[in-house]
């Protein structure tokens, strides 16, 4: 499938990419077919983007919470994640929204709200979490700078 993305210009989504949330992500019900893309260029995985391909110009960066918060392990009703059962530890992924305003430093991430994705079956689905442990705006800037200086030392 062929993209002209605001983001990544134009691009190619293979069919075994796509990611499908049957109904929709929050605020976007209409919107159910996904990929998620990073920036080759920068060689960094940390932030990627879920890219609408239902709407090429609509794309949220995320990231998996355990970059940000180790100890990340929200208890989710069984019943919230039907659409992508069998879901297990092994084929999990879990992905947080970012909030990327002109000020870097003010960078939060979402940590109520996550997007939990069957890897085998590619069906996703967003929760929000009846938590007070996590917040909407979880303050992220420090932990990504530290997370960039460990990698370039890495270099």
């Amino acid at each position: 499938m062929k993209l002209t993305t605001k983001i990544f210009g134009e691009t190619e989504i293979s069919d075994d990419k796509i990611l499908v949330f049957p109904k929709g992500i929050i605020g976007f019900p209409d919107l159910t077919r996904f990929a998620l893309m990073y920036d080759v260029e920068k060689g960094s995985h940390n932030i990627q983007w879920l890219q609408s391909l239902d709407e090429p110009a609509f794309a949220m960066p995320v990231m998996d919470p355990l970059h940000v918060q180790e100890d990340y392990n929200p208890e989710v009703e069984d019943e919230v994640l039907e659409d992508v059962k069998p879901i297990t530890d092994e084929n999990m992924l879990v992905l947080v929204t970012l909030t990327v305003p002109h000020d870097l430093t003010k960078m939060t991430a979402n940590m109520k709200g996550p997007f939990i994705i069957n890897a085998d079956t590619r069906k996703g689905c967003q929760v929000i979490l009846d938590d007070d442990k996590y917040q909407i705006k979880f303050p992220i800037y420090d932990i990504l700078k530290k997370m960039k200086e460990k990698n370039e030392k890495k270099a």
